[in-house]
């Protein structure tokens, strides 16, 4: 597995095209790296950093496996060059997604960067702290989910920026786009669930 991004790597990365993708990974599974590997040739990406959190804002922490067990497991799922997982919010020492990508904007000033979110994200993305600051800071991209689609396009943030979506025939060139800039990817979906997961261990199945 490649070297996890540094937050002092910036000139290591200059002109690359890199998707965010964002989250507990309590734990990781399949599915993200089925969107990520999706993500990579649909936006013409170089790379997928996967932002394992130490703690989403948003989540209770009961529950919460450690950090490190999360980092672990993430690896072991991810098995591909071109996807990264790292605990970078945790060397910059940021909680809320919006300050992460303030940080890594002006830390990696020559790579272009897309936040991946999946359609359950979209549609809650108003909860989330200065989350139209997100929008102004990178490219956004919509990963489909099931049940959540249909419901997620018809929410605030996309109402709100309906008329800066970008057409699926101009994605590979989303990473390059000014901001606020979205597209929502109508990826084969995958039934791979954190939740699920967690529950089947928990019961010993």
């Amino acid at each position: 597995m490649a070297t996890p991004p540094h937050r002092y790597g910036g000139p290591l990365h200059a002109g690359l095209r890199v998707g965010l993708l964002g989250g507990s990974f309590n734990p990781a599974h399949a599915g993200h790296r089925h969107i990520s590997l999706y993500a990579l040739k649909a936006l013409g990406l170089d790379q997928v950093w996967w932002l394992v959190s130490p703690q989403n804002p948003l989540k209770p922490v009961r529950g919460m496996a450690p950090l490190a067990e999360r980092l672990e497991e993430a690896r072991r799922t991810a098995r591909h060059p071109a996807i990264r997982v790292t605990a970078i919010e945790r060397e910059l020492g940021t909680r809320y997604t919006a300050d992460t990508l303030a940080k890594l904007t002006l830390r990696f000033p020559k790579t272009r960067f897309v936040w991946l979110m999946g359609a359950d994200n979209l549609r809650q993305i108003p909860r989330w702290r200065h989350w139209t600051r997100i929008f102004r800071l990178v490219p956004v991209a919509v990963l489909a989910r099931p049940t959540y689609s249909i419901g997620a396009l018809g929410g605030i943030a996309a109402q709100r920026y309906a008329r800066r979506r970008v057409s699926m025939h101009k994605a590979k060139g989303l990473a390059g786009s000014k901001t606020p800039a979205w597209i929502f990817l109508r990826n084969p979906l995958h039934p791979a669930s954190a939740t699920a997961i967690r529950r089947a261990r928990a019961s010993g199945s």
